[in-house]
């Protein structure tokens, strides 16, 4: 018999497992609310953080957690490293303030970070090797690491318009900070696979690339993101994108990533049909308006629906299109579970 994770490696793999996947991104937005603790408090103390993470696969068998025992702090430890302003809060992810509105000023200055010495990336590091040397005492072990992509990095440095713009006014200044970035990136994702023992794969997380336009992209973004991804061939490699971009579907099955994570705004079938068997599509379901505010029995049908649509022929792994939501009932995921297993 199958474990849930030899389901999603198969599905992720563009097969069809006995039974379609489930597979959920959860992280400090919603955890610490759903266990009932200061945001901080998650952060702070590992015995607690320890205890929350493993709670899930009891409370819900089936389930695979992607990545898995993230040690995160939010979106932080990216800008982190290239001197970005860092706040915590008692009850949501720190916020990033930007560094310097100049894009011309980081294109004449920029370094790659160092993920062993800058910011709280070496903090991430450290906790990595602790903690998948206790698991691996218990049989089990770290399986995915992640990363910020390039455009949501250099955008927590200049802000988000001031690197829109320069993407269009700019492209050679927007070059040079995206590749630095792109550096930082490919270091920090091996700092954190180097600190495990048997890692499997990797996630990277960016919705600012759905921004921009099909050209754009092409010229100055996917270069980045291919360069990402082709450094860690042989991983499960997966891409989580919700911004709402049916006009870069196509462009994107070229990024050479396994699993495509996107926004629920986009039909399921459409962007299977838009991207072929290229990838495995990792969703679909309303994360708010049905993952939140929605019934056990609408999260259940929306499932169905997204299973009828997407399922035959393989490469499907039943999710919220995006991460699990602040707020989100226990029993709306119950109900994805649910309709997977019923689903023939």
């Amino acid at each position: 018999m199958t474990t849930p994770w030899e389901q999603f490696v198969q599905a992720a793999r563009r097969g069809e497992p006995k039974q379609v996947p489930v597979a959920l991104i959860v992280d400090s937005p919603w955890l610490p609310g759903y266990a009932g603790i200061d945001t901080r408090d998650y952060y702070l103390y590992p015995e607690q953080w320890l205890a929350i993470n493993r709670g899930l696969e009891d409370r819900f068998p089936g389930a695979v957690w992607i990545p898995g025992w993230w040690i995160e702090y939010g979106m932080a430890a990216e800008p982190s490293a290239f001197g970005a302003k860092i706040r915590f809060y008692a009850d949501r992810p720190p916020s990033v303030e930007p560094v310097v509105a100049d894009l011309d000023f980081w294109a004449r200055t920029i370094k790659p970070a160092d993920p062993r010495e800058d910011g709280l990336m070496p903090l991430v590091v450290r906790q990595y090797e602790a903690l998948d040397e206790r698991l691996r005492t218990e049989g089990q072990g770290v399986r995915m690491v992640c990363a910020r992509g390039p455009m949501t990095v250099a955008s927590w440095l200049t802000g988000i318009p001031p690197l829109m713009e320069g993407l269009a006014a700019d492209p050679d200044a927007a070059s040079r900070v995206l590749d630095a970035v792109t550096t930082t990136i490919i270091r920090w994702l091996h700092a954190q696979l180097d600190a495990v023992h048997a890692p499997e794969g990797i996630m990277l997380l960016d919705d600012l690339v759905g921004m921009v336009s099909k050209r754009l992209y092409q010229a100055l973004i996917a270069p980045h993101l291919r360069r990402i991804f082709d450094e860690f061939d042989g991983l499960i490699r997966i891409y989580h994108n919700d911004t709402p971009c049916p006009h870069l579907l196509a462009a994107l099955t070229e990024t050479n990533f396994d699993v495509f994570n996107f926004s629920h705004e986009t039909d399921i079938a459409a962007a299977k049909a838009a991207m072929g068997h290229c990838v495995a599509l990792m969703g679909n379901v309303a994360p708010l308006d049905l993952g939140v505010r929605g019934t056990p029995e609408q999260v259940y049908q929306a499932a169905r629906e997204c299973l009828d649509k997407a399922a035959p022929g393989g490469g499907l792994i039943l999710s919220f299109g995006g991460g699990v939501a602040p707020g989100t009932p226990p029993e709306n995921i119950d109900a994805l579970l649910q309709a997977a297993r019923e689903w023939v």
